[in-house]
């Protein structure tokens, strides 16, 4: 689908929220449903629902509301999810091992295909049957093997040196799971930074507010 005019990054961000309450939906059984009831399941609003589907051709029909399955399935189409991205961890550490057996990668269309570590003792082995290969072989892996994206859970000073290295092979997404904001000077790759501590913070400040909202009642 093409667009026409660039997407805000805020709305992107939703399009997994999206997602996600329409596969539940439809384990429900539930064949459509209106942008209110499925603001009052999500907690935003129907206008805001209706504004970030009309980015995309908006789907919906007067009277009708949306076809659960279609839109389950557009959204998918719009992430890119029938791409079958080919997908290596490196880095085979606490969250490597994580990453790897997190089981919804298949069903998002994320097919994980090999793990690659420095440490000799796990080199060789495997991770949910998905081999453990030496970091030095990855050149030589990427030159016989599709790999669409690398995810990195690497340690924070080592970051810089392997997306670079990986960049330079020519894969095109970087998931980076170092505390780090990674850039690179390659107008052609796509990074995605996440910061697990992040979450944890903000829960953290709105139990502070709640705290201080009852403290001031309580005066």
């Amino acid at each position: 689908m093409s667009l026409k005019k660039k997407v805000s990054m805020a709305v992107v961000r939703r399009l997994p929220r999206y997602y996600r309450y329409l596969a539940d939906l439809l384990k429900l059984d539930i064949t459509r449903i209106s942008s209110k009831e499925l603001s009052m399941r999500m907690g935003i609003t129907a206008s805001q629902i209706r504004q970030d589907l009309n980015c995309f051709g908006g789907f919906g029909q007067q009277g009708y509301g949306y076809n659960v399955e279609f839109l389950y399935n557009e959204i998918g189409n719009i992430m890119g999810l029938n791409n079958r991205y080919q997908t290596i961890i490196i880095g085979s550490g606490h969250m490597g091992k994580a990453l790897a057996n997190y089981e919804n990668f298949e069903k998002r269309g994320f097919k994980l295909v090999g793990i690659f570590d420095i440490n000799p003792e796990v080199v060789g082995g495997s991770i949910k049957d998905i081999q453990i290969y030496h970091i030095d072989t990855l050149e030589e892996y990427v030159k016989t093997e599709r790999v669409d994206i690398a995810i990195l859970s690497v340690p924070y000073e080592q970051t810089p040196l392997v997306a670079d290295r990986v960049a330079r092979l020519g894969i095109k997404g970087l998931w980076n799971f170092s505390p780090m904001d990674l850039k690179l000077p390659y107008g052609d790759i796509v990074i995605e930074n996440v910061h697990l501590s992040d979450g944890l913070m903000v829960l953290g400040y709105n139990m502070n507010q709640k705290m201080l909202s009852s403290k001031k009642t309580g005066d």
